[in-house]
């Protein structure tokens, strides 16, 4: 079973190649992007709620720290679910500039948001929930988000 730290880390890894490839389709064909984004629009807000309903809420509640890193990670996630809509927006509107402008800004929040939670975040979750691990990732690789 792997930790916290190395599923989440893992599902971050899935989740760009999921953005790369509808960037690529996008490239390609606005039009032809519709698959890969509703595919990728999906997968990054089931990993959104994986934290947030699972990783963010026992962590929380063990460290009693709600107004800390979860908080801002939560604000970040709000700024890139916009992002991901106008994003889709641009798809169904053909228009690629507005979609790779968006991406462009999803990207350099992602790659941040990303990093913080993998070197600062994941640390602390594994920290103070490692008798709780697996209990937790296999809650999370159990949810599913409508």
């Amino acid at each position: 079973m792997s930790t916290i730290k190395e599923y989440l880390t893992q599902d971050h890894s899935r989740c760009d190649e999921l953005f790369a490839n509808m960037e690529d389709m996008a490239a390609k064909s606005i039009e032809s992007a519709k698959e890969a984004y509703d595919e990728f629009a999906r997968e990054t807000e089931r990993h959104f709620q994986m934290e947030e309903r699972v990783m963010f809420f026992e962590f929380e509640q063990k460290t009693g720290m709600t107004q800390g890193p979860t908080a801002m990670m939560r604000h970040e996630h709000a700024q890139m679910r916009n992002l991901i809509a106008e994003m889709g927006k641009a798809i169904e509107a053909k228009d690629k500039d507005k979609f790779f402008g968006n991406s462009e800004t999803l990207m350099i929040l992602m790659q941040q948001h990303n990093m913080k939670e993998e070197q600062m975040l994941y640390t602390m979750a594994q920290q103070h929930l490692s008798a709780e691990s697996d209990r937790i990732v296999d809650m999370m690789q159990s949810m599913i988000v409508e």
